[in-house]
């Protein structure tokens, strides 16, 4: 009987990345990420339903402060530090709601956890 082998990775030790050729911007405070829409059906939406070839995704001020905080060096748990001191209460639960936006940004590709 094979056992099957135990997940001992621990999600707040990984290290976030923001993925290379993303445009985004930053106005005071809050974070824009522009989404090219270049796929087969984007492409085909444009043409007839005329929608943008670029799409604005805004980023509420606690998503802002996490895209600016992953720099490549921080880990998951890092970033939780610096919004527990910068909102404290205001952002709990803390560490599963960061978890997902982050796994959330991971599936669409403009986060990649090293």
């Amino acid at each position: 009987i094979l056992k099957k082998k135990k997940n001992t990775e621990n999600y707040l030790d990984k290290v976030p990345v923001v993925c290379r050729d993303l445009d985004w911007t930053q106005n005071n405070d809050f974070v824009t990420i522009k989404q090219k829409n270049d796929g087969f059906y984007d492409k085909l939406a444009q043409r007839l339903m005329n929608t943008p070839k670029t799409s604005n995704i805004h980023l509420d001020e606690f998503g802002s402060y996490v895209w600016m905080s992953i720099d490549g060096d921080r880990t998951v748990y890092e970033i939780a530090e610096k919004l527990k001191a910068k909102f404290g209460e205001e952002a709990e639960p803390l560490i599963p709601r960061l978890v997902e936006f982050l796994k959330t940004l991971t599936e669409v590709k403009y986060v990649a956890i090293k």
